[in-house]
């Protein structure tokens, strides 16, 4: 353990690597925000503070033997007060995942400090709206944005700009009026965690934001298909009668094609 108490946040760093558990903890001791700073070199580890411990955040390695960073942070969400998670990570591929578990930022390894103080302002702002009772909005809210680090580059895609998404071999691939994004993903979790948001499956390998959805087609190629602003989505046999329900209902209640005027 390192800091002072006199400071505001207690944060845990689990990292299996003891050269980059030391540098974060380091790099977030001379954070004015951050007090006392705990470490954990494995999931079972951190499970066993968080058990004994009351923590603002949490900033946690994925891949780990044993319990990984997806793992606890599934523990983490049963707990009756959950700290805020910041997932740390040499790869983006879990970028939607992270976000779907109600993560605040995902930070690509070597961590730039000032990236790090940028996920500890918004922890701080997240607490204090959690204490004005605003709380609730903040997780949800975080699950609007997919934020995809490169290095040095971060791509910022809000899930309301996304029309629909496309299954792309191990890959899948969001469609927005500006282009497209590639992330490795599975459409399955990703229906499951959007679905909320009236993202529907259309096709073996589609999901269609039913918000974006002007009409729908038949074409002498493709058949039946989802008009959307980005392009047409092919709708199976299986999931036209579904998707035609909802779109009834979508123009009943005003919502049709409303993303796309």
């Amino acid at each position: 353990m390192t800091g002072s108490s006199l400071r505001t946040l207690q944060v845990l760093v689990v990292e299996d690597e003891a050269s980059t558990r030391e540098e974060l903890a380091d790099l977030l001791t001379d954070i004015p925000e951050i007090g006392d700073v705990y470490a954990a070199e494995s999931g079972a580890r951190a499970v066993q503070l968080l058990g004994a411990n009351a923590f603002d955040a949490v900033f946690l390695d994925i891949s780990m033997p044993g319990l990984n960073g997806m793992d606890v942070a599934r523990v983490i969400s049963q707990l009756s007060a959950p700290p805020s998670i910041v997932f740390i990570t040499a790869s983006e591929s879990h970028a939607i995942e992270a976000f779907g578990i109600g993560a605040v930022d995902y930070l690509l390894k070597p961590v730039r400090p000032e990236r790090l103080a940028d996920s500890v302002a918004r922890i701080g702002a997240l607490r204090r709206a959690g204490a004005g009772g605003g709380e609730e909005d903040g997780p949800r809210d975080e699950l609007a944005v997919v934020q995809i680090d490169h290095g040095r580059r971060t791509v910022f895609v809000r899930r309301d700009d996304v029309q629909f998404v496309e299954a792309h071999g191990d890959y899948i691939r969001l469609h927005t009026a500006q282009g497209t994004h590639l992330l490795r993903l599975s459409l399955s979790y990703l229906e499951e965690i959007w679905a909320p948001a009236g993202f529907v499956r259309v096709h073996r390998g589609y999901l269609v934001a039913i918000d974006w959805v002007h009409d729908l087609r038949v074409t002498s190629s493709s058949g039946l298909v989802a008009c959307t602003p980005a392009g047409d989505v092919p709708v199976s046999r299986r999931h036209a009668r579904g998707l035609k329900e909802q779109l009834l209902e979508a123009a009943r209640s005003g919502q049709l094609g409303r993303a796309a005027r």
